[in-house]
């Protein structure tokens, strides 16, 4: 997890809030926010490398490297890096096959 506070937004921050549950924690964003954005601000990292314990925060952010994909609770995957975080989505970094 990336400690609250690393990633820090300088502009546009007049936006409306927008809620998202992200790992069955209720989370903050702005309207606006690409689920990746959202994420990152909110302190969470992306995923954990699957090479060793650091984790991830997206590569190339624009849709093209795969490295972004995430899991909604219901519904297909998404790429975090491109799709607009609506209110209210349920997002995982895990995939179903781990859930309990």
């Amino acid at each position: 997890m990336i400690t609250a506070g690393r990633i820090v937004r300088l502009a546009e921050r007049d936006r409306a809030q927008v809620q998202f549950v992200l790992d069955g924690q209720i989370c903050q964003a702005l309207a606006g926010d690409t689920v990746l954005t959202a994420m990152l601000a909110a302190g969470h990292a992306l995923r954990s490398s699957e090479f060793g314990p650091e984790p991830r925060a997206g590569f190339c952010l624009m849709g093209a490297c795969q490295d972004c994909w995430i899991w909604q609770e219901k519904g297909p995957r998404l790429r975090a890096c491109s799709t607009p975080l609506a209110e209210g989505m349920r997002l995982c970094t895990t995939a179903p096959e781990s859930w309990p």
